[in-house]
């Protein structure tokens, strides 16, 4: 894996960016960027519950279904997944099934549960991801949480007002 090391900050400002964006259109506040070996954003996925209440619609899901349609794994160990929040396990398993490389993430999984409690619109899986990626055959590294606490901030803000 040729992963190069790189500030993550202006990625995850992009994806909080679009977390923020997707929350004022109506969806819960979480988004993603894929981003190529050379730092390029390559792809970007808001949350995709609307318009069809897809519970499955999970940002990391999303993008790793649509990236993994459009680049193979050997392709996809050379990228990172950057993400508003820590993926759950289901978001976990696509990345790697996709063949992500790299997960990193802002708010952890503990943290949004904190924040959202028994809320029956996010159900929160308290999994870390390390733990779903470390069950695999394929080595996925994971980085995060970083900026938690801007990362929460949208979540505060958005969980508080449901």
């Amino acid at each position: 894996m040729a992963l190069p090391d790189i500030d993550f900050t202006p990625y995850l400002r992009r994806a909080f960016a679009l977390a923020e964006e997707t929350a004022a259109g109506g969806s819960h506040p979480f988004a993603c960027v894929l981003v190529d070996g050379a730092g390029a954003i390559v792809m970007e996925q808001g949350n995709a519950y609307h318009p069809h209440h897809d519970m499955t619609g999970h940002a990391e899901r999303v993008l790793a279904t649509r990236a993994s349609q459009t680049w193979r794994p050997e392709a996809l160990a050379d990228m990172t997944m950057v993400t508003s929040a820590e993926p759950c396990a289901m978001c976990a398993g696509a990345a790697y099934w996709a063949g992500i490389g790299r997960v990193v993430y802002g708010l952890s999984e503990a943290r949004l549960k904190e924040i959202t409690g028994d809320h029956p619109e996010n159900p929160t899986l308290d999994l870390p991801c390390r733990d779903v990626f470390a069950a695999g055959q394929r080595p996925t590294v994971v980085v995060g949480p970083l900026m938690e606490d801007e990362a929460a901030g949208i979540h505060e803000r958005f969980w508080a007002a449901r």
